[in-house]
């Protein structure tokens, strides 16, 4: 049975869906972002006032560009008791937030459950506001998918709009946190693969998500820049080499950094040994803010705020090449995942070379953000955008050079592990390896050409098809994947109403496939696999189009 309403209507009613859900959604996740804002704006005075000692801010997050008292060195022996916290709480196979979103969406949509999500998110919290190296977007992006899942609970989105709309939340949280929306949502649908490739079906979800969401957020705290830059020109021709050189050396610095990361076994990190390794990770955090600079307290973007501001000089090389080696350390611990480390680390290394050659610190220090940031996760154009949200349009020809220089210089490698070199090697491209064992596409049979007739040059070939037990030719069938409908949440197998010449033969549900038996239910994290001919399924789709389905 095929829709009464025209193809292109049925095109429209679905993109409207997706839009509409676009935006409640990143309205609500602007919502949920002012809470957290609120939660640790609350909780970073209090842990302040056990340390002796608060990092720099920024004017975008309501900060000082000052530092407060001196730290406290025994007051710094709790670092080590909330990094094997956090390590515990954050499993190795699940990673940070980013890494996590990343996973889940190769795998079809396997993210954690809520609950875990919010374990997670309470331990990103306390590992912030201490002042270990968790950036503040971590936990911002954790709540951009627990935000989906609440979306998911009020509307019935089937396992399609699911993995789209997660990526939607976690770039409106990401907008929010950054400042800028549209960079945020280039930077969630780029770090999904190490090679320069984009999803472009899911840009548009994330770009009005992320719109709504600032928009929200916006209203509570301001439209202020996360960095206050200020007016820069553009750089001239002669001081091109000189900005070049500060994207090399530190595009450098984050490939040896990537090279190091690997040299690590990851199954050091795994097991009863990783809560140990992060209390190790914090007792090493805490002797360095002693004994050589509390710089390396927070997640550096305040220092490079004092850079672009003019007040860091060479010796931010030396607090840069501090937090660069406790990246080092902690990569595989989840200490430094996400995108303000990142910023942090490049931006004050960047501010730091900037003042040893005497160029303007500001340009240094997005150059180096820039470079740093596409060279940890692979975000060359996101980097860019980020920078320029800051910096303003006239940095534009230095930052993407050094974000061009940075992607073609710097191997595919990550802080991101769960990251694939392109779409081809995602789970969401590799449909035919979750088929069932049964399922197999049959041969075309091409008999061997008849001897020519007399006066005839030649016989074109014709291709013989054995049709099968439901009359039709096995050659003509085509497999296809789609989410369940919501018309068909809860509902047996056996109680579908199928077009003739459609045939379910298997259920995807949490990775594998199933058997299609006939008293399965199914759920809206299911997947169904369907053999049918073109036009058949073209005809079931139809019906499925229609409103309400």
């Amino acid at each position: 049975m095929r829709s009464p309403l025209p193809r292109a209507v049925l095109t429209r009613l679905e993109t409207g869906r997706l839009v509409v859900l676009s935006v409640l959604l990143g309205t609500l996740v602007g919502g949920l972002c002012i809470l957290l804002r609120l939660a640790l704006d609350a909780a970073t005075p209090l842990v302040a006032l056990l340390t002796g000692y608060a990092p720099p801010g920024t004017p975008g997050e309501g900060g000082l560009l000052m530092v407060f008292g001196d730290v406290l060195p025994w007051s710094l022996l709790a670092l080590p008791v909330v990094g094997a916290l956090y390590a515990w709480l954050v499993p190795a196979q699940q990673g940070d937030a980013l890494t996590q979103l990343v996973r889940g969406y190769h795998a079809r949509g396997q993210w954690p459950s809520p609950a875990e999500q919010g374990r997670i998110l309470a331990a990103t919290g306390v590992a912030y506001s201490a002042g270990l190296m968790v950036g503040r977007d971590s936990a911002f992006t954790l709540v951009g998918q627990l935000g989906t899942s609440l979306l998911r609970r009020a509307a019935q989105l089937d396992a399609v709009e699911v993995r789209t709309l997660t990526l939607a939340g976690a770039a409106a949280a990401l907008g929010t946190v950054l400042h800028a929306p549209l960079a945020a949502a280039v930077l969630i649908v780029e770090v999904l693969y190490r090679r320069f490739e984009f999803e472009f079906e899911v840009l548009m979800p994330c770009v009005l998500a992320a719109v709504a969401g600032s928009a929200v957020y916006g209203l509570a705290f301001g439209f202020e820049p996360l960095l206050s830059v200020p007016d820069v020109q553009v750089p001239s021709l002669a001081q091109v080499p000189a900005f070049a050189l500060v994207a090399l050396v530190i595009t450098g610095a984050g490939w040896v950094l990537l090279q190091t990361v690997r040299a690590i076994p990851q199954d050091l990190t795994a097991g009863w040994l990783r809560p140990v390794l992060g209390g190790a990770f914090g007792l090493i955090t805490a002797a360095v803010a002693v004994f050589s600079t509390p710089a390396v307290l927070g997640d550096g973007l305040g220092w490079t705020q004092l850079g672009v501001s003019g007040f860091l000089g060479g010796e931010g090389a030396g607090q840069g090449a501090w937090r660069w080696v406790l990246l080092a350390l902690g990569a595989h611990l989840a200490f430094g995942g996400g995108v303000l480390p990142s910023v942090g680390a490049g931006g004050v290394l960047g501010a730091g070379l900037g003042s040893l050659l005497g160029l303007d610190t500001a340009v240094a220090a997005l150059v180096g953000a820039t470079a740093f940031l596409t060279v940890t996760l692979n975000v060359p154009v996101a980097a860019a955008l980020l920078a320029v949200a800051w910096g303003g349009d006239a940095l534009l020809p230095a930052l993407l050079l050094a974000a061009g220089l940075a992607h073609v210089l710097s191997s595919t490698a990550g802080l991101v592990p769960s990251q694939v070199d392109s779409r081809q090697d995602s789970g969401m491209r590799r449909g035919a390896v979750l088929l069932p064992e049964g399922i197999r596409f049959a041969a075309r049979r091409v008999p061997e050409p008849a001897e020519p007739a007399p006066g005839q040059l030649f016989d074109a070939p014709t291709e013989s098809r054995a049709p099968d037990s439901s009359g039709l030719s096995a050659p003509e069938r085509e497999l296809y994947r789609r989410g369940v409908p919501r018309s068909w949440l809860g509902a047996r197998l056996t109680l579908l109403s199928l077009p003739p010449g459609v045939e379910v033969v298997g259920v995807v549900r949490d990775g594998t496939v199933r058997l299609p038996r006939p008293e399965l239910r199914l759920t809206a994290q299911d997947e169904l696999v369907f053999l049918a001919r073109p036009e058949a399924y073209e005809a079931l789709e139809g019906v499925l189009r229609l409103p309400g389905n």
